[in-house]
């Protein structure tokens, strides 16, 4: 039996509270009334993160993938030779102490790019404040992964004037969110489309998505690994046909579940339903998960929103608390 109670006894931390206000936290951080950040002369925007800050950069491409503006991601500890004064570098650190991070913006500073910096504290408000850099503070709900909507609304307000996205897309994303919130949040036990989701899962996922979906897939596939403690693998499904699809020959534990946008490219609409035809005649079960409709910020953040609850329902369906992260603490014990 799955209910509240058992959302407590094993979600020892209340992460799953946090994600039932997923929507208004999205709309606090965009209203509240930060500086906006003023640079000319930017030609390009890098930005650095880890885990569920680098999420964040994720979804900041996706919007701007469609546009003039070249912005990267930089998830480790080097930025590209192209990097120089006329260069934006972005720095998220929830907890404020990812020494990838912090190489980064270190480095970034040494080139003579442009400095602007978010996290909850920790070392990097130290450097930020010592080396007056540009620097926002954001508190951490929960950890860095629940944190999601704080942050990436909070870059939103403070980046208005570099991020080429309307203000109406962005209050629409927050208008989905609720609509979002109402079909899986942890209050709706009898009819959601996470917990079923969440139910179904076993083995190891293979995310298949577009590559216009790539934030929301590869966020579903580091939630699962850390909130239910799963392996899981995420692979563009154009790619897939030209090699990963033919594992699929041999029996396997692995679950396909299948990243759909409403507008998919029209090529891309017909590759799923071979895909789907090929599954059903080697009866390989499979699950499809759609983005809402809207513009791509509102399917990445609402995606996101929906595969976060599957992965946290998940771990409380296997009796296990999806906050904790061992074996990345030993990891960053030993840095």
């Amino acid at each position: 039996m799955f209910n509240l109670s058992t959302l407590d006894k094993y979600d020892k931390s209340g992460i799953h509270k946090i994600y039932d206000t997923w929507p208004n936290i999205a709309k606090e951080f965009y209203m509240k009334n930060y500086d906006k950040v003023e640079f000319g002369g930017i030609n390009q925007i890098i930005f650095t993160g880890m885990g569920g800050s680098g999420a964040i950069g994720d979804t900041l491409s996706a919007i701007v993938s469609k546009t003039n503006l070249h912005l990267s991601i930089v998830k480790g500890y080097h930025l590209p030779k192209t990097a120089d004064s006329r260069t934006l570098v972005v720095a998220t650190s929830v907890s404020g102490n990812t020494i990838e991070t912090l190489t980064v913006l270190d480095n970034a500073k040494k080139m003579g790019c442009k400095l602007v910096a978010f996290s909850s504290g920790g070392k990097m408000e130290k450097y930020c404040t010592k080396n007056k850099i540009k620097y926002v503070h954001i508190p951490m709900l929960n950890s860095p992964r629940s944190s999601y909507p704080a942050y990436l609304y909070s870059i939103l307000n403070v980046l208005e004037n570099l991020i080429p996205i309307k203000k109406n897309d962005i209050l629409e994303s927050i208008m989905l969110l609720k609509k979002t919130q109402k079909q899986i949040q942890s209050s709706n036990i009898d009819d959601n489309s996470a917990l079923v989701l969440a139910k179904w899962l076993s083995g190891i996922p293979m995310i298949y998505y577009p590559s216009g979906l790539q934030a929301a897939a590869i966020r579903f596939k580091n939630s699962l690994q850390e909130n239910a403690k799963l392996h899981a693998i995420a692979e563009d499904v154009i790619e897939a046909c030209h090699n990963g699809i033919v594992a699929w020959e041999k029996p396997s534990v692995v679950k396909p579940i299948l990243l759909q946008g409403k507008d998919d490219y029209i090529k891309t609409k017909e590759l799923w339903k071979v895909i789907k035809e090929y599954f059903v005649k080697n009866k390989i079960e499979y699950r499809e998960v759609h983005s809402v409709n809207g513009n791509i910020l509102s399917k990445i953040v609402n995606l996101v929103y929906l595969l976060d609850y599957v992965s946290i329902y998940r771990a409380v369906l296997s009796k296990m608390d999806p906050t904790p992260v061992k074996s990345i603490d030993f990891i960053k014990n030993k840095l």
